[in-house]
């Protein structure tokens, strides 16, 4: 009888494996072995894809005549750094003794394609394979994954969209990087004091530069409204209603109105308030009192992207850094596995929570929260929750600890415990009733002049309780009010203590940070804070969970976005902003965040088998074919460079306004630091 060989991703991830199969392995240069079986690892990717001078000596120099490069087979070479892994793995995978492969990659479309090319560049032949599919690195989860394989036949489609995705960003990156390279990189080599400038293209990367880029223009370009609001004030309430027009006012219709809550000029504003002040007497009529209570759910499970932005927003670490750190509490058991995006566990996991519950009494911060969870038994109704749902399920479950491998965390860093709190805490949650809140509002009129205001108290804690407390002071304050105004009856008469005027502004969009970036690019480049509204559009985002935080790496990188690593805020360059007309100008599309997203549906079709691998491929060279024919006639170059001085003017100007900032800053602190030295 034969052996089995275990390929894993890394070398952790192996022992792990060789642990649970009880393997009492000599340890080999590479690999595990016993009687029974062998395990192995791969070091991240082996193999990749060949340059393109691999295909020709004319393809070694960038050259319009060689584009578009669109060949017909591709050809793929082993990675030079780790080629000794790479003929381990290959010589065990084809050795004469082993008749079954057990591949436990990553469970994702990329642990796959890192696999396939494995195979496919050690030309495997005649043996029994099969996939092994886990959510965590759990010793059960690893025994099921086991225990369940299919055959690996079954992800055939997932392969090949895997191959496919590598292949569309080869051959973009390959063809548009070398197209307006060729086409527009010594025009804009002046403007950026370089002797020469490659212009990177991505399939996802361009798309997010424009999204950025697009954000700041909105800023630089918005003009702010300022306008005045009409308040009045109530005698001894503590109640402040806000002025609406309404048919029946003096104002209905009146040019000069600001969204029919002010007055766009502030004489406007006064001369209102005046007349209203003469009325006689100045009193307030009770017109409607509305008592109603709200309640807010726990917001649904952590998925990468929104612990991105959670991390982003609490911590001010990038969503590369998230990952890194999901990934370190992943291989240590601690969590599930985090590069999914889904917010919601399936019906099959519902049943087993238990044990995940059980398991995190070993976690001190979760202990008062787990007795009150068996207290009100909630756990055993979770599959009847919105938190449980196989339709909205495709490779993993949401972010959850899985209650093991407690020991490792107080190892970890300060950061690393802080991730695994917020994901211990937001899972718990989902356990607690919703908040309830009283709301009351209340409508009054001056005149013919209406006025509304409303307060809203917290009444049951709920599952805010966890980790997610309201400022005592904040809840007292509303408190106080809502007492007041509770006594109100509509029709009551009341004297007025003031009607005045208060300035409001109209506010520019926000910047990007680097967590809401990383939801944007979930949402097809909106920034959709709502959770219920992300839910009804997920599967239509622009790249992966498993690759957003390297894509805006990338881009920091290669310097055509900023990061202010103290605030996350994201902003784009002088050269991201010129990038970004050259492709705006040239290949449009690639700034279309509805285009990209519908290319990684198109990527999810595939591996569903509702569209065939080849029709994908097609579609994408015919597009490459096509952009490429369209730019090369183009002849643009003039207009490019009218819009490149722009941008300079821009960023010059900016830059004079931040020397003279921080001149202004060292001569008040040279002054400061003076008149302390006159002081002592």
């Amino acid at each position: 009888m034969g052996k089995a060989l275990y390929i894993a991703e890394k070398p952790s991830v192996a022992q792990e494996f060789a642990k649970v199969l009880h393997i009492k392995a000599r340890k080999q240069d590479g690999y595990l072995e016993s009687e029974e079986a062998i395990v192995t690892w791969c070091v991240g990717h082996l193999v990749t894809m060949s340059y393109p001078e691999a295909y020709g000596e004319q393809y070694k120099k960038w050259s319009m005549e060689t584009l578009p490069f669109l060949p017909d087979t591709f050809l793929y070479e082993v990675i030079p750094a780790v080629s000794k892994q790479f003929r381990v793995v290959s010589g065990l995978l084809n050795r004469a003794d082993v008749d079954c492969i057990y591949v436990c990659t990553d469970s994702g479309r990329e642990g796959e394609y890192i696999y396939r090319l494995v195979e496919q560049q050690a030309d495997v032949r005649g043996k029994t394979r099969k996939r092994v599919w886990i959510d965590s690195q759990t010793e059960e989860e690893i025994r099921r994954g086991i225990r369940e394989a299919k055959d690996l036949s079954e992800y055939d489609n997932l392969s090949a969209s895997a191959y496919l995705r590598a292949k569309e960003d080869y051959l973009m990156g390959i063809n548009f990087s070398r197209l307006l390279t060729l086409e527009y990189g010594r025009g804009i080599s002046g403007y950026l004091n370089r002797k020469y400038t490659v212009i990177s293209v991505g399939r996802v990367m361009t798309c997010v530069l424009g999204m950025v880029v697009r954000r700041e223009r909105e800023i630089r370009e918005f003009q702010e409204t300022v306008f005045y609001k009409p308040l009045a004030k109530l005698q001894d309430l503590d109640l402040e209603g806000e002025w609406k027009v309404s048919e029946g006012s003096d104002w209905y219709e009146a040019p000069g109105l600001y969204k029919e809550i002010g007055f766009l000029k502030e004489e406007d504003g006064l001369e209102f308030c005046r007349i209203l002040k003469k009325t006689e007497p100045l009193e307030a009529a009770i017109t409607r009192i509305e008592k109603k209570k709200e309640k807010k759910n726990p917001p649904l499970l952590y998925n990468l992207a929104e612990l991105q932005n959670e991390c982003s927003k609490r911590f001010k670490i990038s969503p590369d850094e998230t990952l890194k750190v999901a990934q370190e509490l992943y291989e240590k058991k601690l969590i599930t596995y985090p590069r999914t995006d889904a917010r919601v566990l399936s019906a099959a996991v519902a049943k087993e929570i238990h044990k995940n519950l059980n398991g995190l009494m070993g976690y001190e911060e979760a202990v008062p929260f787990l007795q009150e969870i068996v207290a009100m038994n909630s756990h055993k109704n979770l599959a009847k929750t919105r938190y449980v749902n196989d339709k909205q399920i495709t490779d993993h479950y949401a972010i959850i600890p899985t209650g093991q491998g407690l020991s490792a965390l107080g190892r970890t860093s300060g950061i690393t415990r802080d991730i695994y709190r917020l994901i211990v805490f937001r899972f718990l949650s989902i356990f607690y009733p919703a908040a309830v809140y009283n709301k009351l509002s209340v409508a009054f009129a001056v005149g013919k002049e209406q006025f509304s205001a409303s307060v809203k108290v917290l009444e049951k804690e709920g599952y805010l309780k966890v980790g997610s407390k309201e400022t005592e002071d904040a809840q007292q304050e509303q408190a106080g009010r809502f007492a007041k105004w509770n006594s109100l009856k509509k029709g009551s008469r009341l004297p007025v203590e003031d009607i005045y005027l208060k300035e409001g502004k109209t506010s520019p969009p926000k910047r990007y940070s680097s967590g809401s970036l990383i939801l944007a690019m979930e949402n097809a480049g909106q920034l959709i804070e709502d959770e219920e509204l992300r839910v009804q559009i997920k599967g239509s985002g622009i790249g992966t969970s498993a690759t957003r935080g390297e894509i805006l790496k990338k881009l920091f990188h290669i310097k055509y976005l900023a990061l202010n690593k103290k605030t996350q805020i994201v902003t784009p360059t002088m050269m991201g902003e010129m990038i970004h007309d050259v492709v705006r100008m040239s290949i449009p599309p690639m700034l279309n965040p509805d285009l990209t997203a519908s290319w990684e549906k198109g990527l999810n079709y595939v591996a569903n088998g509702e569209i065939s691998a080849e029709e994908y491929d097609r579609k994408l060279k015919e597009f490459i074919s096509r952009r490429t024919n369209v730019v090369k006639q183009l002849h643009n170059g003039a207009q490019l460079q009218r819009q490149y001085a722009q941008v300079q003017k821009i960023y010059q100007e900016n830059g004079a306004s931040h020397k003279r900032s921080a001149r202004k800053r060292a001569s008040g602190k040279e002054a400061e630091e003076k008149q302390a030295a006159a002081d002592a």
